[in-house]
């Protein structure tokens, strides 16, 4: 006899049979586990300039001072010895070139007799050479992401401040601000790209704020600016000399951060406040 699919409601459970119920799910954590492997590794060094296509590095007459020993003692690279000292290597000991390419050379790990010797070599900017340097691909790396970082937080900053939280620092940085402000910004993300650490410091700079207020003072007829020297507008009175040569703005500038102009600089900022 054909059996017909039973659906509807689930059977019920007879009476001493154990309900069976669904274990409830649990989310993993995930963890970074990564861990720098130990033992020698593969290193990469570069020739700082002028490097060419081939470049054969000098092993004739090579010494160097063994603190160990205190001893001067000849080096030379010969893969099959495991010293690339002159004096501890075998009769057999055969010289092989060791050549940048392109201005590197990648040295792997089961050379590390090789290694040894770029080390010691006194061309090796370590030693005080100027010829080669070890790449550091771990610095590089680590050195870029900050660089990064500070690009997005300068970027940020002319996205989310205000404009006249940025009036200052355009100031600082001689951008026309008498412009749109979408003009005044678009010079400033300029700037923060091409120094963003710099950018980011600047607003917290006090010469940055001083300059504005400066600057204010004369768009505000507060302070009348000069080649010859600084003077308050109201009563024409010397603030300042210009020394020949020097920015009205920067003299003033300067002389408002000294403690002979802090009342100066309260006065300016006082007059700011009532107009």
């Amino acid at each position: 006899m054909e059996q017909t699919k039973r659906v509807g409601r689930p059977p019920v459970r007879q009476e001493g049979q154990a309900e069976v119920t669904a274990a409830p799910k649990t989310s993993k954590i995930l963890t970074h586990s990564y861990k720098e492997p130990e033992g020698p590794m593969a290193v990469t060094y570069k020739i700082v300039s002028n490097g060419g296509i081939t470049y054969m590095l000098s092993q004739a007459n090579i010494t160097v001072y063994d603190k160990e020993k205190d001893s001067v003692r000849q080096i030379r690279y010969c893969p099959n010895e495991n010293s690339v000292f002159v004096d501890e290597q075998s009769e057999n000991a055969r010289k092989e070139a060791v050549i940048f390419r392109d201005g590197y050379i990648f040295v792997p790990r089961e050379k590390p007799n090789l290694k040894r010797f770029l080390d010691l070599h006194p061309s090796n900017k370590s030693n005080g050479g100027s010829l080669f340097s070890l790449l550091d691909d771990k610095v590089n790396i680590e050195s870029e992401l900050t660089k990064e970082f500070d690009v997005f937080e300068a970027v940020s900053l002319v996205r989310d401040k205000h404009i006249d939280e940025l009036l200052p620092v355009a100031m600082f940085y001689g951008v026309n601000v008498n412009r749109p402000v979408s003009e005044i910004k678009y010079d400033l993300l300029r700037i923060a790209k091409s120094k963003p650490h710099e950018f980011v410091s600047s607003f917290d700079n006090p010469i940055v704020k001083t300059r504005s207020l400066v600057f204010k003072a004369s768009e505000y007829n507060v302070v009348t600016l000069k080649p010859d020297g600084c003077y308050w507008t109201d009563s024409n009175n010397l603030i300042v000399a210009v020394p020949v040569g020097q920015d009205p703005l920067d003299t003033l500038t300067r002389f408002c951060m000294t403690e002979r102009g802090s009342s100066a600089l309260l006065s300016i900022e006082d007059h700011l406040s009532n107009t």
